[in-house]
């Protein structure tokens, strides 16, 4: 069963030209940690995803998967 994917994490960082690394060290959270929420294996808090949206500059939505088809 293919892994469920509900964030956009690791396509909206190449989007800006930014690393994993970078989110990391601007959450002060470790790579490790990062690559987990870009590979979907584990999700970010949504206060989380609020700290993303405003590194990355853009619209919370712009995160997640849209539920609409």
């Amino acid at each position: 069963m293919p892994k469920l994917q509900l964030n956009r994490i690791k396509a909206v960082l190449a989007e800006k030209n930014k690393s994993s690394k970078d989110l990391a060290a601007h959450l002060k959270k470790t790579e490790s940690t990062v690559s987990r929420w870009s590979t979907n294996e584990v999700q970010p808090s949504i206060e989380t995803l609020y700290e993303i949206s405003k590194f990355l500059k853009v619209d919370i939505r712009e995160l997640l998967v849209s539920t609409k088809e």
